[in-house]
């Protein structure tokens, strides 16, 4: 499994690569599905799996070669060389080959993401060097990857949380005040949710309009029960509007607080 998850990030990175390199648009799910049956196959012959080479293919592309042929002829020099060749190449050097693969990361390393450092969020920069950082150390490309994509969710979700507002009016009565929410809620916002409300006004009626917020998991639903019971517990009535399918699908699934246990339920009694 982790030999398959390397493989498969390596040649997504170099499609990532040859793409910027030839102006073109790579079929990611087509190149996935192709060497998974080719490996699957390889497998079945005794062979080892193998995955696109960053270093190859932007040797490659360099070197002019753009089209199918010139990959398929590599393909077929390379195994030429394995089988017919093999006393041969092992005779190369590995001072040499290491030279050539020093070469080849100077050639693909962007040395503009150094520069970048000072002018990118700090978010996205720690992102960046934790990935490299975690790859060089561990010699494990799988593990970097998670570590930045971790990384990367955690930023993202904070960030997003920050985007969510709740203003509120008193209606014509006086006695019954709307809120709007705006904004995603999720884990990360919930208790930001529950905050922007105060249960202490003597209202006879609450609106919590939802026609521009978006509810994502049972974090959020479980903030929206927590809202409308301490309004009950505090004598005024609840109606929520405004929510839209997929909020409604989730509410309606995991929401309790038009259950009659609700605030047992609520509390995991």
């Amino acid at each position: 499994m982790p030999l398959a998850v390397v493989g498969l990030l390596e040649s997504m990175m170099t499609q990532t690569i040859v793409d910027d390199l030839t102006d073109t648009k790579t079929d990611r799910n087509k190149e996935c599905r192709g060497q998974g049956i080719a490996n699957i196959g390889s497998g079945l012959m005794g062979g080892m799996a193998g995955c696109a080479m960053i270093g190859q293919s932007v040797i490659n592309v360099k070197s002019g070669g753009r089209a199918r042929l010139s990959m398929f002829v590599a393909g077929v020099a390379l195994i030429t060389m394995v089988v017919f060749l093999s006393d041969w190449v092992s005779s190369i050097p590995m001072a040499a080959l290491v030279a050539v693969m020093i070469m080849v990361s100077i050639g693909t390393f962007s040395w503009q993401s150094i520069k970048d450092l000072k002018t990118h969020p700090l978010s996205t920069s720690v992102v960046m060097v934790s990935t490299v950082v975690v790859t060089v150390t561990t010699h494990n490309l799988a593990l970097g990857v998670f570590v930045g994509v971790l990384l990367a969710a955690v930023f993202f979700a904070a960030k997003v949380s920050n985007y969510m507002h709740i203003s509120s009016k008193l209606l014509d009565s006086g006695m019954q005040r709307e809120y709007h929410v705006v904004g995603q809620v999720f884990f990360s916002s919930s208790e930001k949710f529950v905050d922007s409300f105060d249960f202490r006004e003597s209202l006879d009626k609450v609106i919590i309009n939802l026609e521009r917020a978006h509810f994502w998991d049972i974090t959020a639903v479980a903030a929206l029960d927590k809202v409308v019971l301490k309004f009950r517990r505090e004598g005024a009535e609840v109606e929520v509007v405004g929510m839209n399918k997929a909020t409604a699908t989730v509410v309606d699934k995991f929401g309790v607080s038009d259950k009659p246990d609700a605030i047992d339920r609520l509390m995991g009694h």
